[in-house]
């Protein structure tokens, strides 16, 4: 059976990290008899603003939405900060990608290795044999929040 998959590779490192994280699911397919993936690309980010004139372009949004997961890269980068409010910034794809898709959750494993204890600016005591994952909710607060300016000041909370 073969799986469709928005593969998203966004900005910056983005495209690397995704092209290598696409070898290792065909590997792992391969290894294990799993599904074959249709792996189909979308833009989103900088590189969406650069070419379709929007960070989340209508048609990334069909892709994701018809496909069975999502590989999400990076977005942003210096090339696109700007202080003009009116100015479309990467960071609204992926806001948008999310809300579109309706996700609220990101989870961020965190787990050390005995050869990594010494590269940690934690002392060793602290931070060895650490395995946890957070939970980080993505819909709400600053992630949503009112932004605006004024004659005399800017806001975005």
């Amino acid at each position: 059976m073969t799986k469709a998959i928005a593969v998203l590779p966004g900005d910056g490192i983005g495209p690397e990290v995704i092209s290598e994280a696409i070898k290792v699911l065909k590997a792992v397919s391969d290894k294990f008899s799993l599904s074959q993936f249709n792996f189909k690309t979308g833009l989103i980010g900088g590189i969406a603003i650069d070419e379709a004139g929007h960070p989340l372009p209508k048609e990334t949004i069909d892709l994701c939405k018809s496909s069975q997961a999502v590989l999400l890269g990076s977005v942003g980068g210096p090339k696109w900060d700007s202080t003009d409010p009116n100015a479309f910034r990467p960071e609204q794809g992926l806001l948008g990608i999310r809300k579109e898709l309706n996700l609220f959750a990101n989870l961020r494993p965190v787990k050390i290795f005995k050869p990594l204890v010494s590269s940690s600016t934690l002392k060793p005591e602290v931070i060895k044999g650490v395995d946890l994952v957070v939970v980080r909710e993505l819909t709400g607060g600053i992630y949503f929040g009112k932004r605006g300016r004024q004659a005399d000041r800017a806001f975005d909370t």
